[in-house]
């Protein structure tokens, strides 16, 4: 027994804890983007019971993305110094609490602050910025399948979360909805957090990325190694290469998040059933997350990143194309499939160009500040403008106008993304 149990313990030692972090941060982004975009599924029926303007219900998801993105700047530093355990469990019970908040608001006030102020605090802690840069951290050769693993989670998140808010939705008071959400990534987010982040990079284990064993280092899991790389904000900021990348991907988080809110009310003005319209988000997360593993795959073996960021891009203004002529659910999830699979490009990409450009160590500080431009700006301006759209022209089919050919511009756009000017570490 005694040799069974010492064969186990060899065995685990053969594990990269890079590819434990990967599964960490999986688990992570399903709960995270999983209950974020369950939003869409309650913004009908708070429609109907509040009469609230549909753009002031929207601005709620964009106040929520946009503090999401201004959090994310100081989180993607925090990580660059601590493990990435204790920012995601505070996330969890941030927004495990403002989920839960939802079921008392009475005014606009009470969505802004709750889901909001709260909801974009906790998934700016427990999102994509400390999640992927976490996984970037370990890998260099295996970059971009890692990263694609890792964000399969959004699409898997999303498949069976959205899904089953819709059924709740369709079957029960629209606020236990948010309590079951509540409940979920309270005890699942502090679970999988402590258990699967807690060492901060390969170098605290006396490693370097991918698993290879360093010639001179000793192992100390308390204490982050020297970087021999320091990347402050404002040499970032004088950078082209990251404004290319900051307003490529703006547009991809704007027109998503449009996109997302706004769907299943779409999907139910063309008297598509709620729990069909819901599904199409699921479809979108299942779709999305074969994206994910593709492009990450993809960008592993081809000469630039950026040329499957472009491909991404061309397949998400089809969808758009297709979801304007959407009519049946048959044509909704036709978008969704396509739509989901292009969107997959964004979340492994962006770490996945950053850390081409500017290096893995200080990939935290540079991810958080490319997500407040990108989520912050594009992902806050997509619902709200989705919102504007629908109350002066009473449809969405402007709004699906405009994401096609927004996207089908920064397809050419990402293409001028220069190279790094000196060689990767």
């Amino acid at each position: 027994m005694s040799h069974y149990f010492s064969g186990l313990a060899e065995k685990q030692k053969d594990i990269y804890w890079g590819w434990v972090v990967v599964f960490g941060a999986f688990g992570m982004l399903s709960l995270t983007y999983g209950t974020r975009y369950c939003f869409g599924i309650f913004v009908k029926p708070m429609f109907v019971e509040y009469h609230w303007p549909m753009s002031v219900i929207s601005l709620g998801a964009s106040i929520n993305i946009f503090v999401y993105a201004l959090i994310g700047i100081f989180t993607g530093r925090l990580l660059d110094k601590i493990a990435a355990k204790w920012i995601l469990t505070v996330g969890a019970v941030i927004t495990a609490f403002g989920f839960a908040s939802i079921n008392f608001i009475q005014t606009p006030m009470g969505l802004f602050l709750s889901y909001g102020l709260l909801c974009g605090i906790g998934t700016a802690c427990a999102g994509v910025v400390v999640n992927n840069a976490a996984v970037g951290k370990w890998f260099v050769r295996k970059k971009g399948l890692a990263l694609g693993i890792s964000s399969m989670g959004i699409g898997f998140g999303t498949m069976v979360l959205t899904p089953l808010a819709g059924y709740i939705v369709d079957h029960y008071p629209w606020r236990t909805g948010f309590i079951f959400i509540s409940g979920v990534i309270f005890v699942f987010g502090i679970l999988i957090s402590q258990v699967f982040m807690g060492k901060p990079n390969p170098e605290s284990l006396g490693l370097l990325p991918d698993g290879k064993k360093a010639q001179k280092s000793k192992r100390n899991p308390h204490i982050s190694p020297l970087k021999p790389e320091k990347i402050s904000i404002k040499p970032l900021l004088k950078n082209n290469r990251f404004w290319v990348l900051a307003l490529c991907n703006l547009v991809g988080a704007m027109t998503s998040m449009m996109t997302f809110v706004h769907q299943v009310t779409y999907a139910l003005d063309q008297d598509i059933g709620k729990v069909a319209a819901a599904f199409s988000l699921g479809i979108i997360g299942i779709s999305g997350g074969f994206g994910k593993l593709f492009f990450g795959w993809l960008s592993d073996r081809i000469k630039d990143a950026k040329y499957s960021a472009s491909l991404g891009y061309v397949i998400m203004a089809l969808g758009m194309f297709i979801l304007l002529n959407a009519k049946t659910a048959m044509g909704l999830y036709l978008f969704a499939l396509i739509f989901g699979f292009g969107y997959g490009s964004l979340a492994p990409l962006m770490p996945y160009l950053l850390s081409d450009r500017f290096g893995r160590h200080t990939l935290g500080t540079a991810f958080g500040l490319l997500i407040f431009f990108v989520a912050g700006i594009g992902g806050g301006m997509g619902p709200f403008l989705g919102g504007i759209i629908f109350d002066v022209t009473g449809a969405y089919a402007y709004a699906w106008k405009l994401n096609m050919v927004a996207l089908f511009a920064v397809t050419f756009f990402i293409l001028a993304l220069k190279p790094r000017e000196k060689p990767l570490e």
